[in-house]
């Protein structure tokens, strides 16, 4: 079957541009925010929970590991589509979405001192859970700020620059492990004044709503299709995702037995940080050139390609540089996919009056992977051994790859 032609909006294109482009300076302000965003749960998911929860469990880390993030994924997927929807009725309403994102800096400031005072094993779950309920509060207005204010003609280069996110958070999360902080309310402090400093200048920004586009039903009809479809895709290679950004630091102390646990948390903590710088120029590259030549798909599936070579390299990995090789390239395939994946996204709305709902719909593909990785390494992996996993993780970011090729409404 051959796919139909695209409509005008179907594709960008530099003879197409719309009536208003946005500046670069706003631009990098909502690749600021999103990094913002980003802080404000990378360093605490990646490195300070699991170090918390391996002084207060020890060898049954991994079970009190699964728990709390089943617990804080949950809360992240229902909260993301309620606070979604209620920025949807606050924009109907005459108001806007910069106040929600204000509500959620303060909120997840707090939800840090919550998660620092906690000891028992309970009692973390239940201040993740409330934790991911106060940054789903920020990043659901944020993500729907995208999709109003920032025309598809430059939505890949847009989604190029939110690959700084990463590094920023890495970089942010190697800090307060590397700094000699005194304590962990100290680094969970660190933690939310990047996060606030990073998000600010967005909510401060006055809002500019392009025009929405006509809506016609067939289209409509066609683009919930699709959406479906990039949807799928995005959870499957989100499935690795959330298992490396949970896991990461006991994958290598499998494959780095004996280590140090601070000493191995901070070199981690550098190689999350140079594996995410390397994808940045990659990704605004690839992102700049889709839309110049109006296509995302091919971008997509040679991104996921990579990401499962990564994974690979990882599963046969005994030393600490052939595991770290492996997680660049993961990195580098992974956040090509997911930055362009989000912005091809957002073309793929169907009604700009529920872009807060069905972009937390899609945000799915951030907290159900969650669910499923949590399965997968519950089944798959010990302490001592993630082969497997890695190899299943690959077929999984590979099957990611084939899938976006069926979106036909959008190239």
């Amino acid at each position: 079957m051959h796919a139909p032609a695209p409509s005008p909006a179907a594709a960008p294109h530099p003879s197409a541009e719309p009536a208003e482009r946005r500046s670069l300076g706003f631009l990098i302000a909502v690749a600021l925010a999103y990094a913002g965003g980003t802080i404000g749960f990378l360093p605490l998911l990646s490195l300070l929970l699991p170090m918390k929860i391996e002084a207060m469990a020890g060898d049954g880390r991994i079970a009190l590991f699964s728990a709390t993030a089943i617990a804080g994924a949950t809360c992240a997927s229902l909260s993301n589509i309620l606070f979604g929807w209620l920025t949807d009725r606050s924009v109907a309403r005459g108001g806007g979405r910069r106040g929600w994102m204000a509500a959620g800096i303060v909120a997840t400031a707090a939800s840090y001192v919550l998660v620092a005072a906690v000891t028992s094993p309970a009692g973390i779950v239940i201040a993740i859970a409330l934790f991911q309920c106060a940054v789903n509060l920020l990043l659901a207005p944020l993500l729907a700020i995208m999709a109003d204010e920032i025309p598809d003609s430059q939505k890949g280069i847009a989604g190029g620059l939110l690959s700084v996110a990463s590094p920023l958070a890495s970089a942010v999360a190697a800090g307060v492990v590397s700094a000699g902080l005194p304590d962990e309310a100290s680094r969970l402090a660190v933690v939310a004044g990047a996060m606030a400093a990073c998000t600010l200048p967005l909510v401060l920004l006055r809002a500019r709503p392009l025009p929405p586009p006509p809506e016609a039903p067939a289209e409509a009809q066609v683009l919930r299709r699709d959406l479906l479809i990039a949807w799928i895709a995005r959870l499957l290679l989100q499935i690795a995702g959330s298992v490396l950004s949970l896991y990461l630091l006991y994958y290598f102390e499998s494959v780095v037995p004996g280590a140090p646990p601070l000493e191995l948390a901070a070199r981690v903590s550098h190689i999350l940080m140079l594996a995410f710088i390397v994808p940045l120029p990659i990704a605004v590259l690839a992102g700049r050139l889709s839309d110049r030549v109006g296509r995302r798909k091919p971008f997509l599936f040679g991104a996921a390609g990579i990401a499962a070579a990564g994974l690979v390299m990882m599963a046969f990995a005994r030393d600490w540089p052939a595991g770290a090789i492996g997680f660049g390239a993961w990195a580098i395939g992974s956040q090509v996919f997911l930055v362009l994946h989000a912005t091809f996204a957002m073309q793929l709305l169907p009604s700009a009056r529920h872009r807060g709902r069905d972009l937390g719909l899609v945000n799915l593909t951030n907290t159900l992977p969650a669910l499923i990785g949590l399965t997968l390494t519950w089944s798959l992996a010990t302490p001592h051994d993630f082969g497997v996993l890695m190899l299943t993780l690959a077929a999984i970011s590979l099957c990611a790859g084939a899938t976006v090729l069926a979106i036909r409404g959008r190239r």
